[in-house]
């Protein structure tokens, strides 16, 4: 198994040194590091030919296949020196670099034997070295201790194997010179390894050997020092104060050691002003005397602005004197300083309260920078510390200077003038909230003073609207609508412009020219300008202004414009929340200003709050992912729009479509709320109500409108057997007519279609038990109005209604009369005289059933009596006249026994039809004279 693991390794080297790919190398690299991590004793035991420990089986694995030395040392030196040219070629990065590393040293350490030569010593020094070095630089510390223990344990090997080759005393401080170089280098990298790891103790160990070696390696003297220079700054960072401040202390020591190779006084002054850092953050009350000490030293070193910049920091800090303090910037005005370093310190000072030694040394700046064309920067911030100081006046005067000065040849750069105009506009901006908008309007005018008339500039139109927000706080329209005049020429298509043309419309009460700039808000917040400030109009800008628009038109009593606004900022508002509540408010608006107009110009305002309903139903669909917004929040808003819609849809009764769409719409919004008994039925109502509505106008449209309305009839109905079957299972209703009306609605609208599926439909109707004679009546009168036409269906519901009515304990004349009367009439067509037998036998029996009601009761309408008489006798004739004398004679008697029952009409009828009756007997005997006789 160990002489396999191996085999793989060294296989996986071959593989690699002949890959080009990147992304093969980087795979190769990773499986190969896998494979080196797991090679054991066992392995190197293989690699010197020695038998491996039996397996539990008995058998020696790999035995027979031992792998030579020479080629696994040959396989580790080739991966080397593969790796460094492919890192130089910048085909692998530092981690893959140090990976192979890793897998080289592993397979050199496998060779190395009881006695390796020197040369190979050497080189496992120097692989473990770079391979430990290498760990630490990508951040893996804790990977590189083992290979810098190897490192040492192989300097000490080599140190006997060169003591034991020696000839005498000066041979062997030759070979303890040499070993010493790489001990050192190795001391470095576990110190390197310790800081990294944050074992302090370990790192201070391997320093102090490094520092005591120096007498005889003095060259390492700089490196030494930058090494903890670099500690220092690494625990600095992590802000461990007190390691901090021992390493640059070691740091500066070491420095001292050899002048000749010292890191020089700028190094040293560097690390001394770290080090005055370090104390001064750690804890400057404690560690203020060694801050200043520190601090001082390194200006003795080496004279920089860094060090003057922070002994000023620490004397502040430790609340020197004006003396003191002076006296520190007395030592460094002979310095080359630049203006910003200058301006940095004169803040400081003044920041700290320091305000008669700071603007002492600002005033003596300007004599510094003459020539500068920065020094408008000094007024600056001079202006800027008199202002936080409150010393208003002086601030002002210093303003005014430069006011002068900019219309006398002494104009501030342009980075400085419009820092100016940002202290003038925050200071105006501290007045405006203050409510002392005059004083705002000074300082505003301040700024307005350095802009030519008639320059056109985006700034300047934003300047103007602020200055027409004070005028109108103040009450000064004209002047408001002066400001806003300059603004529209300078930036016309700001929304910001817009909006104050806006509020001064209001201001006027012109709601055409308010709703207009409204309008207008509403098209440039969908699509801003492109010349628009990016800084000032962010995503939520265009619904910001919306939203006070409609505010300020609601506290001026401005309904029309205030709908106008909240129809714009409900299409633009993207936050759930608040578009609830602008929707819910321009509802409320709408609904009012509808009840207060005449019914013939509702239409357009009606339509307005179909839109806003329908908005919220879309918004509601798409709140779900937004995790602001709850559930709970979108159930109460789904209640409070669907209740709207559901009155709105009860209100508007005299306009169907319209009732039809809130009652969809009520339906839709309901769909997220909870599925409660409540709900249920309301959605249950609404649907049901929006086919009904649907099936009365496709009854009052044309054919082609005919089809779209009673299929969306459908639909509704569909959606409604649904709900109606759950809604059954949370109670009793019995007395509900809900399922009759499914069926009829169902009826009317699939039998308007011609839909196929119709017959398949009544099969399930004619086995209910229950069904009611007034449903099948209706079904048969549904079965032949227009476009429907279905006789076999109208007959077998109105067969079906009559079988009803006889099993009647007490017969309804009246309604069986009506019933009978319908089916002979779909049976037996006026103006037919060809029909079937067993047509006539049918309808004969219908007649029959007629009569023994009519025998048995008084309350059978005379009229319809008269009307089957008539019927019957109608037949009759009609037979009689295509020569069926004996049918004629049967029908005719039929029609002469309905006229017994007739009561005060019978005298009418009775002679003329005796006549006739005698004539079609007389009739029938003559045609019977006429047949032969049958032999």
């Amino acid at each position: 198994m160990a002489g396999q693991r191996l085999a793989a390794v060294q296989a996986l080297v071959r593989g690699l040194l002949r890959e080009e790919a990147p992304s093969r190398i980087a795979a190769l690299t990773e499986e190969l590091f896998q494979a080196a991590e797991s090679l054991s004793e066992e392995d190197r035991k293989v690699a010197e030919g020695e038998p491996p420990a039996p397996s539990p089986s008995g058998e020696t694995e790999g035995a027979s296949h031992p792998t030579a030395l020479s080629q696994v040392e040959e396989s580790a030196i080739s991966l080397w020196n593969w790796t460094v040219t492919k890192h130089t070629g910048a085909v692998i990065n530092d981690e893959q670099r140090a990976k192979l590393r890793f897998v080289a040293c592993r397979l050199i350490c496998l060779c190395e034997g009881s006695d390796p030569p020197e040369g190979t010593i050497r080189r496992q020094i120097l692989m473990s070295m770079k391979t430990g070095k290498g760990w630490i630089d990508i951040g893996k510390a804790g990977l590189a201790d083992g290979f810098l223990e190897n490192a040492m344990s192989s300097i000490e090997k080599l140190y006997v194997k060169l003591r034991n080759g020696s000839e005498g005393e000066a041979d062997i401080q030759v070979h303890r010179a040499d070993v010493e170089k790489s001990l050192f280098k190795v001391l470095s990298y576990q110190a390197e390894s310790a800081v990294a790891q944050g074992d302090f103790q370990k790192a201070v160990m391997c320093v102090q050997r490094c520092k005591d070696m120096l007498m005889k390696l003095p060259k390492e003297t700089c490196y030494l020092s930058i090494l903890c220079y670099n500690f220092g700054v690494e625990t600095y960072e992590w802000k461990r104060y007190e390691q901090s401040s021992f390493w640059l202390s070691q740091s500066y020591d070491i420095g001292k050691m050899d002048m000749k190779y010292s890191v020089g006084k700028e190094m040293q002054a560097k690390v001394l002003r770290l080090l005055a850092t370090t104390y001064f953050e750690w804890d400057c009350t404690l560690h203020l005397d060694k801050a200043l000490k520190a601090i001082n030293l390194a200006n003795q070193e080496n004279l920089h602005p860094a060090g003057f910049f922070l002994k000023v920091k620490i004397l502040l800090k430790s609340g020197a004197s004006d003396e003191d303090i002076n006296s520190a910037l007395a030592e460094f005005m002979h310095l080359e300083m630049s203006l910003d370093f200058c301006l940095n310190t004169a803040k400081l000072l003044l920041e700290h309260g320091r305000e008669s030694v700071g603007f002492d040394f600002l005033k003596s700046v300007p004599e510094r920078f003459e020539s500068s064309p920065d020094l408008g920067k000094i007024t600056l911030l001079h202006i800027e510390f008199l202002l936080q100081n409150k010393k208003e006046l002086l601030a002002k005067q210093k303003i005014e200077e430069v006011i002068i000065g900019h219309y006398t040849g002494k104009q501030l750069l342009p980075e400085a003038l419009n820092q100016l105009h940002i202290i003038l506009w925050d200071r105006a901006a501290k007045y405006y909230e203050e409510k002392s908008y005059s004083e705002a309007l000074h300082w505003y005018n301040y700024s307005v003073s350095f802009y030519t008339p008639g320059q056109i500039d985006r700034n300047l139109a934003k300047l103007q609207r602020n200055m027409a927000s004070c005028y109108l706080h103040l009450k000064q329209v004209d002047k408001a609508k002066e400001a806003v005049k300059q603004a529209e020429r300078c930036d016309p298509n700001s929304i910001f412009t817009k909006f104050s043309v806006y509020k001064i419309a209001v201001m006027e009460n012109d709601t055409d020219k308010a709703v207009e700039a409204v309008i207008e808000m509403g098209k440039l917040a969908e699509k801003p300008s492109e010349h628009e400030d990016m800084l000032r109009v962010d995503k939520n800008t265009g619904s910001n202004l919306l939203s006070l628009a409609a505010q300020i038109a609601l506290e001026n009593d401005q309904q029309i414009v205030a709908i106008k606004a909240l129809e714009y900022l409900s299409e633009h508002l993207q936050d759930c929340r608040p578009l609830f509540t602008a929707l819910k408010c321009l509802v409320r608006l709408m609904l009012s200003k509808v009840m207060a107009e005449n019914a013939d110009k509702r239409d357009e305002d009606v339509n307005s709050i179909l839109n806003s309903l329908n908005l919220a139903h879309k918004k509601l669909a798409e709140s779900f992912t937004e995790e602001k917004f709850t559930g709970d929040m979108r159930i109460l808003e789904a209640h409070w729009f669907r209740k709207v819609a559901w009155n709105l849809a009860v209100q508007f009764k005299d306009s169907p479509e319209k009732m039809r769409d809130f009652f969809v719409l009520s339906f839709k919004l309901s769909q997220f709320c909870p599925s409660d008994k409540a709900v249920l039925i309301a959605q249950k109502t609404c649907l049901l109500m929006a086919a009904a509505i649907d099936l009365e106008m496709g009854r009052q449209v044309t054919h082609s409108e005919q089809t779209e309305l009673f299929s969306q009839a459908l639909q509704h109905l569909q959606a409604c057997k649904e709900i109606w079957k759950v809604l059954k299972l949370t109670g009793d209703f019995a007395k509900d007519p809900t399922d009759t009306l499914l069926l009829l609605y169902e009826f009317e609208a699939r039998s308007k279609l011609n839909d196929p599926t119709l017959h398949n439909l009544m099969e399930s109707v004619w086995e209910q038990p229950q069904i009611e004679i007034k449903t099948l009546e209706i079904i048969a009168s549904l079965a032949m109005e227009a476009p429907a036409r279905y006789p076999v269906l109208c007959k077998k519901a109105l067969k079906s209604a009559l079988n009803l009515h006889r099993k009647q304990a007490v017969i309804d004349a009246e309604k069986f009369s009506k019933c009978l009367h319908s089916l002979i009439n779909i049976s037996l067509p006026t103006g037919l005289t060809d029909l079937e037998t067993c047509v006539l036998q049918e309808v004969w029996d219908y007649f029959e059933d007629a009569l023994s009601v009519v025998s048995s009761t008084d309350a059978y309408p005379e009229m319809e009596i008269l009307w089957l008489m008539t019927r019957a006798w109608n037949t009759g004739i009609f037979q009689y006249t295509v020569g069926k004398y004996k049918e004629a004679e049967q029908w005719c008697g039929l029609g002469m026994r309905f006229l017994n029952h007739l009561g005060s009409l019978k005298k009418s009828y009775e002679g003329h039809m005796f006549g006739l009756y005698s004539e079609v007997l007389d009739k029938l005997d003559r045609a019977k004279g006429f047949i032969p006789n049958e032999e």
